[in-house]
Parts: C-alpha cells; structure tokens; sequence
C-alpha cells in the first residue's frame, strides 16, 4: 500500500505539490452533474470518497466528504462542509450508514481500489456512483498523438470498468459521459476542441497523470502542439475536433446497487 505524503495524500499522486489552483481549473460541469445527480437517486444522505475540493457535491443533500489530502481540504468552498481526513480502503462508518455513495475521477488513485470500493459498498445501502474513465480510450484523438506518453500513465493508472463492477458486486450498470465541447471542467480530455488550453502549466498541473510524465517528454509536447497551432497544421490535421459538439473521451459512470 503507498504510504501517505506530508500532505495526507494515500494515492499515487501528491496533491501538496501538484494540488495549487486545482479548484480553479476543476470546476463541475452542470450537465455531468445532473447525470450524477440522477445516478444518486433519491437517497438524502450520501458519502463522498476522495472528495477533493468538492466538485459535483450535491449541494440539496447531507453530504460527507473524506479526502485524505491537505491541500485538497483546504481548497473546498465555504458552502461545503469541511472534509474528513480519511483514505478509502479504511472507511471510518458503520455498515449501511448512507443511502448513497459517490467517487469522482478519483478511484484510479487509490492503492487498493478494490479495498476501497468494497468499502464504499459495506457502508451504502442504495446507489454506489462511480465516475471514471475507460482505460482503453474509445476513439482516437489528437492528444494520443502528441503525448502519447500521457495516454499509457493513464491506461495504466485506470481500473477496468469490468473490476470496478467485479468490486461493487450485486447488480451494475455503465452510462456513457459525451463530453460537451465547452466542458467548464477542466480535465484534460475536456479540452478536446480547445488545445491552446493545454499548453498552460495550470491547466496540466489540474492533471494529476502530467506528474508522472517526464520533462523532456512534456517540453517536447509543449514545442510540437504550439508549433502546429502557429503553423495550422494542428487545424489542418486535427481542425474537426473544434466542430464536434460533444466527445466520448470514455468518461463513465458505473452504478452499483445490492
């Protein structure tokens, strides 16, 4: 299991040292919201596991949050209650203490997701909401070009969507997340018709995989995505991805339930 940082981080990602503004570029999108919202049913007190800074909280139900880092907790808005500092595969609730659970982009992180997401179901009675990205992306795109690097952290990092199932056990169920084109949150498939925001430092580092990249290989990114911009041979080659109104970049929500 990895140890945990300075900054209470348990994942494979230190947060203290790429967590800065992480709130400013990750801010929930509504549409995805709404389909999490509805993935949680009608349950008013719902568990929310590696919270982070809060995005697609419910804001109308009882919600507690656990995020194991610092820095994380410290960027929640005032509106959220605080965060408990906690680590999924040690969940510190009685069994069937929520009506529903939630995890947003976060499993992939853990050091036991299978651990973790047992847990998530001991101390659920109803819904367990998981949104993740397919490992395998299902369609090719321009950034598996210029960074492919950051596609295999990625595949590498990301749990199956069939373990994930094979975890929550009892009945399951997978929905597709297109990604609209204007996506407000800013993970890094979201910008999948606006490339110029990938080559601001800020953006990347909202991007816990750009950690684990090394320098060459993202100065490398850097030089051939601006040159091509500059150039237009980026429009030329990749220019119908800017058109495209939404995107199955492979985001999904996988729905538990006894």
């Amino acid at each position: 299991m990895n140890a945990r940082t300075s900054d209470g981080s348990a994942g494979d990602a230190d947060y203290g040292t790429i967590g800065e503004g992480y709130a400013r570029i990750r801010q929930p999108d509504p549409r995805i919201a709404a389909q999490i919202l509805d993935a949680l049913g009608d349950g008013r007190t719902v568990l929310n596991v590696g919270a982070g800074a809060g995005s697609y909280e419910p804001v109308d139900r009882d919600v507690t949050a656990v995020e194991p880092s610092a820095s994380m907790r410290a960027q929640r808005p005032p509106h959220l209650a605080p965060a408990i500092d906690a680590t999924a595969d040690n969940l510190p609730f009685d069994d069937g203490s929520f009506d529903a659970s939630m995890a947003s982009v976060t499993v992939h992180q853990w050091p036991d997701p299978a651990r973790g997401l047992g847990e998530m179901r001991r101390v659920t009675l109803g819904p367990v909401v998981i949104m993740t990205f397919d490992p395998v992306p299902p369609q090719h795109w321009w950034l598996m070009d210029y960074a492919p690097e950051l596609i295999e952290v990625e595949t590498r990092r990301m749990p199956p969507i069939g373990q994930i199932e094979s975890a929550l056990g009892g009945s399951t169920g997978v929905r597709t997340v297109m990604v609209p084109h204007d996506c407000v949150d800013g993970f890094g498939q979201a910008f999948f018709a606006r490339p110029e925001r990938l080559l601001e430092p800020e953006v990347r580092r909202a991007m816990s995989a750009w950690s684990f990249v090394p320098e060459d290989v993202v100065g490398r990114f850097e030089r051939n995505l601006r040159s091509d911009l500059e150039s237009g041979e980026w429009d030329a080659r990749y220019g119908e991805f800017r058109h495209l109104a939404e995107f199955d970049a492979g985001l999904r929500i996988v729905i538990g339930r006894t």
